[in-house]
């Protein structure tokens, strides 16, 4: 853990992105487990590795860590998970390229939110790289973009919301170690995933396994080290880093399952990396800013 706290900030998120960017893969790779099934196995993996790293980081002071989140941490932990389950909503009930489009606002919402509320700047180059990237977003779903399920696209702009403001939180109480506040998505998307399949939460092996890999390895891992990064980082330079999950996903799936991308995929694609291949090597060395 240590280790990992060392790091600079611009890698560990680069590395929460490249995990987090298998999701559409392990998705596309479920055999028959419904929308509420997988949130919930995803959720219960999720509380197990987090709990796993909780006492693996602060061994006697497990409970005192929780508590010392208070009601900030708290209120993040709601605002993630309305995060996390309007994010599969909107998958489930929209196009892809209209839930990427909507996504790609997450740096600039965030900046937004970020000046407003916690009086934080970004420097021209990173705005520069922001709209460099937006564009390389718009270029890869402009085919696909429709009106789609007015549902589905509350859920994306709901999403785009909520990922936009925890980053703010975090950075707002970075004096906290906020490590903990995975917990409360974790608990509160499991325990609502159970009351609402009841008995009916049993899935295949395969199924099961995917969802140990998704929730319990990639989640738990990325957003682990994407707390960690507040620390080091500006709330939109780390979503500015989140749109490389969007570019690397199809790669994935047309790598292990043949599902060839469009030529406007790869291109936008290349274009959001080229940005955050910018961003990386013109950030700082780790520090608290």
């Amino acid at each position: 853990m240590n280790i990992i706290k060392n790091l600079p900030g611009p890698l560990l998120v680069f590395m929460g992105a490249c995990s987090l960017s298998f999701g559409g893969l392990i998705v596309k790779s479920f055999e028959g487990a419904n929308l509420w099934q997988i949130l919930f196995w995803r959720s219960v993996f999720f509380s197990i590795i987090v709990l796993f790293f909780l006492f693996l980081n602060y061994k006697k002071n497990f409970f005192n860590s929780i508590y010392k989140i208070g009601l900030p941490g708290f209120f993040g932990g709601i605002v993630l998970s309305c995060g996390y389950a309007g994010y599969v909503f909107a998958m489930y009930n929209t196009t892809v390229a209209n839930v990427l489009f909507i996504l790609s606002a997450i740096p600039f919402v965030t900046a937004i939110i970020a000046y407003l509320f916690i009086k934080e700047k970004i420097k021209l180059p990173t705005i520069l790289m922001m709209a460099f990237a937006a564009i390389g977003i718009t270029i890869m779903v402009s085919e696909g973009i429709n009106s789609g399920n007015a549902f589905g696209n509350t859920m994306a702009i709901i999403t785009l919301l909520c990922f936009s403001c925890f980053p703010v939180i975090l950075r707002n109480n970075r004096h906290i170690d906020m490590l903990p506040t995975l917990l409360v998505p974790a608990l509160i998307i499991g325990i609502t995933g159970l009351l609402i399949k009841g008995n009916q939460i049993q899935i295949s092996n395969n199924d099961l396994i995917l969802s140990f890999i998704w929730g319990g390895l990639l989640n738990g891992f990325a957003h682990s080290i994407f707390i960690i990064a507040t620390r080091h980082l500006l709330a939109a330079e780390i979503t500015l880093f989140m749109l490389l999950e969007f570019s690397l996903g199809p790669l994935w799936v047309w790598y292990f399952i043949g599902e060839t991308p469009a030529v406007n995929t790869l291109l936008g694609g290349s274009i959001v990396m080229t940005a955050i291949a910018c961003l990386l090597y013109t950030s700082p060395s780790p520090r608290d800013r």
